[in-house]
């Protein structure tokens, strides 16, 4: 059963966005997925701007998988305006990266990124990861509620 709540994939990689689906096609991971392919997108999309106006903004996704390095506008711009948005600020966003640099994860962490995970080379690994972001998601929200 798929939960109606959207987790948005900020990836502009082909292959990237692939393996995400198709892991959590693998684990029943129960949300529904939204790809986006740029910063642009992305923010259009939460925000219910450009192709995605009219969007029940009231629908925020409860989780932002976000590359780093994308065209139009990266990641560390996109985490920034999510940050400083009301609406936006308190969504769960995780940094998907190739990149290991302590300089590029400690400027996420300092923009406000919940999690910063290197884009695993394993898909078990990279399910197993998943699962957990699952995990996490459902204790978030149950925290909410209480």
């Amino acid at each position: 059963m798929t939960i109606e709540t959207p987790v948005l994939l900020v990836e502009d990689n082909p292959a990237e966005v692939d393996l995400t689906l198709i892991a959590c096609k693998q684990i029943n991971f129960p949300y529904k997925v939204v790809v986006t392919r740029d910063g642009i997108e992305a923010l259009d999309y939460l925000m219910g701007t450009g192709k995605y106006a009219g969007r029940d903004k009231k629908n925020t996704p409860v989780l932002v998988l976000l590359d780093l390095k994308m065209p139009r506008l990266n990641g560390f711009e996109v985490l920034e305006r999510m940050r400083r948005d009301p609406l936006l600020k308190d969504i769960f966003v995780v940094i998907l990266t190739s990149s290991m640099e302590e300089k590029e994860r400690m400027r996420a962490m300092n923009l406000g990124a919940d999690l910063y995970l290197q884009k695993a080379v394993d898909f078990d690994e990279f399910s197993a990861a998943l699962r957990q972001l699952e995990r996490q998601i459902l204790l978030r929200s149950a925290d909410n509620l209480n």
